[in-house]
């Protein structure tokens, strides 16, 4: 077996889907957890503006209509939490994917005060904190937030990683990768955006160039110029499909060097370390 072959194994892709099915099959879930842990009764999830976090938040959303329909429980609620750093760039997309999703409660939480703590203090101790670290710390505050909102709410948080972000490991260990649910798991990028078509989402919702914009000094910077690899690429090699021996390495050298994102903290008794 190829490494190709291995990775699409451990991903779960398939090369065609049936975008009204995945739907289902992520709503269904998403109930199912919620149904074996009766102690939860919301969903959070920060949402950005971008593909990824519209198509999880627009899931939860009606996967909680569905909830209080099924129970009549009216606590099921999804919780959509804009997560800004400041002003943020594209805060009008913001917008337009809140709109879309329509979530049963929306907070608003600016994490610039906290982070710029959490910096100041590390720097005040003797030690610089890089941009590209003050990123890491950008993204583990949201998820500090989202996780303190579901403590306060009996909620379970919601996490967007797909399989086009795994493979790269394209997300901060702790931080967006760090999660309870994951119901885009399975799903490349253009698979993502063909259930968001099947949901009826605005187009600028779903063809807006990825950004993960956590660096001060790279503003919007695209994913694809940050991987150096586009995202069709990465989509092709998960589909089975040849792709350029350049970017066949590049790929495979994120997954090896991101491999550590991927598993939980090793212990003496994992394979892993030795």
């Amino acid at each position: 077996m190829t490494l190709q072959q291995e990775i699409i194994r451990e991903l779960g892709v398939v090369p065609t889907i049936d975008a009204k099915a995945e739907i289902r099959n992520s709503i269904e879930f998403l109930k199912a957890y919620l149904q074996k842990n009766p102690f939860l009764k919301t969903l959070v999830l920060g949402i950005s503006g971008g593909q990824d976090s519209t198509l999880a938040g627009r899931l939860a959303q009606l996967t909680m209509e569905e909830m209080r329909s099924e129970t009549n429980d009216p606590n099921y609620q999804f919780i959509a939490i804009r997560l800004p750093y400041g002003e943020q760039a594209d805060e009008e997309d913001a917008k337009k994917a809140i709109e879309f999703i329509k979530p049963d409660i929306t907070l608003r939480v600016n994490i610039k005060a906290a982070v710029d703590a959490q910096v100041a203090a590390v720097e005040e101790a003797g030690l610089p904190v890089s941009d590209f670290n003050k990123g890491n710390i950008k993204a583990r505050q949201r998820m500090i937030t989202q996780y303190a909102v579901a403590g306060e709410k009996a909620g379970a948080v919601l996490g967007t990683d797909h399989a086009a972000e795994n493979i790269t490991g394209f997300f901060t260990k702790f931080g967006d990768g760090g999660a309870d649910l994951l119901p885009l798991f399975r799903l490349n990028k253009r698979q993502g955006r063909q259930l968001l078509q099947e949901l009826g989402a605005p187009e600028a919702l779903y063809k807006k160039v990825p950004t993960a914009d956590l660096e001060d000094g790279k503003p919007m910077i695209a994913d694809e110029v940050a991987l150096g690899v586009t995202y069709d690429e990465i989509d092709d090699y998960l589909e089975g499909k040849t792709v350029s021996p350049n970017a066949q390495q590049t790929i495979e050298n994120w997954w090896r060097k991101t491999q550590h994102k991927r598993h939980l903290p090793i212990s003496i008794f994992d394979d892993f370390w030795k």
